[in-house]
């Protein structure tokens, strides 16, 4: 972050010095929301929560070498040597300096949302755009009203990009994101069940995600997964010009073919309205053509040439444990897939599985969270998918994901351990992985599937 004023911090925020400190020329050099990382030169901004009340560490705060603070109520004390900022509401405050920080600074802003595939698609954008530009990107899924913030703070003279990923798990806080990052791009990956059971429905979802565009002040454009039916409604809705991606012959980015036989890449043939090209994608998965068409859509907007975009997309690494690939002896591969999960992520990771070569193919996959009610159904449809596909043993982990079972019980063929908990997957795992299995493991973040990652790496040797 570069330094900002007191003044500037009053100005941005519509708040009143509490205290007696009233030198407006002094500096923050960050700002951060957790008295625990407070570095000296800090704005502190005490959030409050259900469980927590960040007006508690202000003091613990200040210690630490925090400037100054915001808050939301007048306190007994004050230091003289530190300011206070009274403000109405500390998060708004915070989204309010984060939008005026943002606009100090000459730069186009991408964001980057939709049910699956958002962090993905943020980093192959960012990708792209690096071959030619000065990007900033967002870290992980730093993608709510918190993480938001967070990454607008880190822009600074020398970039000319940021790709700002936006998440939600209600209508209303896309709305908040974008009107505090005023975006140029809007990319859209998909509308799928990705917490449908706070939102009731997919058409609800397609609102949610729409609120993208209402920070774009009806300029700029819009990159929209063709080959999904709901973002296809928004034709002729929008003020802002549209560019279509996907595989269909209808879309202005296309996958013309895409060759899955490798095990650790792809190779597409795409096409653009300014050509063709053979493109390389180091990674696994034909839900990847997705991101890759709309980083080049994201790229020939801003005037990279074909070859720029090329090059861009063949530097793309995955986040962790998106897809990674880990190679162990013995033939053994794991595919750690384990940052979230939804029924959309959940049958790509399958069908990517299916397509590995291998002597064994293991799927073990754990509860999908935030689908409400239709919880139960979503699971079993996965397990109908399952049954398609070239899978020898399906292991599944939770109460929830026992439908997976349920539904892949339709194909005798394929072998299926329910198990209430990781633990007792374990010992599932020490059975069935043997010389040349391919094992996936998936399931949404909250269920820790990692861990059965690391206990399989301590099964088998590394290479």
């Amino acid at each position: 972050m570069e330094p900002i004023t007191l003044s500037e911090v009053l100005t941005a925020v519509g708040g009143r010095l509490l205290g007696s400190f009233d030198n407006g020329n002094i500096q923050v050099s960050a700002v951060d929301t957790d008295s625990r990382t407070m570095s000296t030169g800090s704005l502190f901004v005490p959030l409050v929560g259900e469980r927590f009340d960040g007006h508690d560490y202000i003091v613990r705060a200040l210690k630490a070498g925090a400037y100054g603070t915001l808050t939301s109520r007048e306190l007994e004390e004050y230091d003289p040597d530190k300011f206070y900022v009274l403000v109405e509401d500390t998060m708004l405050a915070l989204g309010k300096l984060a939008h005026y920080y943002r606009h100090k600074f000459q730069v186009k802003v991408v964001a980057v949302t939709g049910s699956v595939g958002k962090t993905t698609t943020k980093d192959m954008v960012a990708a792209v755009l690096s071959e030619k530009y000065n990007v900033l990107k967002t870290e992980g899924n730093f993608n709510n009203n918190i993480g938001v913030p967070k990454t607008l703070f880190r822009l600074n003279r020398r970039h000319e990009m940021a790709v700002v990923e936006m998440g939600m798990n209600h209508l209303g806080e896309i709305d908040y994101l974008t009107r505090m990052a005023n975006p140029d791009v809007a990319v859209i990956s998909n509308i799928g069940d990705a917490h449908i059971e706070n939102l009731g429905s997919r058409e609800n979802t397609l609102r949610a995600k729409s609120e993208v565009f209402n920070g774009m002040g009806g300029r700029g454009v819009a990159v929209l997964n063709g080959d999904d039916s709901l973002l296809r409604t928004l034709d002729g809705t929008l003020s802002q010009q549209i560019l279509w991606y996907g595989a269909g012959e209808e879309n202005d980015f296309r996958c013309l073919r895409l060759d899955e036989g490798f095990d650790d890449h792809m190779i597409m043939e795409a096409k653009a309205p300014q050509g063709s090209w053979r493109q390389y994608i180091p990674s696994l998965g034909s839900y990847m053509i997705y991101s890759v068409l709309s980083a080049a859509a994201v790229g020939s907007w801003f005037g990279m040439t074909i070859e720029e975009i090329r090059k861009g997309v063949t530097s793309f690494v995955p986040t962790k444990m998106r897809m990674e690939i880990l190679r162990r002896a013995n033939n053994i591969t794991i595919l750690n897939d384990t940052y979230n999960a939804n029924p959309q992520s959940m049958r790509s990771s399958v069908d990517t599985l299916s397509k590995m070569p291998a002597k064994r193919r293991v799927a073990v996959l754990g509860d999908m969270l935030e689908l409400g009610t239709l919880g139960p159904v979503l699971h079993e449809g996965v397990g109908r998918f399952v049954a398609q596909k070239n899978i020898d043993i399906l292991i599944t982990v939770g109460e929830l994901a026992e439908n997976i079972c349920v539904g892949a019980g339709s194909n005798p063929n394929t072998e299926c351990y329910a198990r209430p908990d990781k633990e007792e997957a374990k010992a599932v795992l020490e059975q069935v992985v043997t010389p040349g299995t391919v094992v996936l493991f998936k399931a949404s973040r909250g269920v820790h599937m990692e861990e059965l990652v690391e206990f399989l790496k301590t099964m088998t040797q590394e290479i």
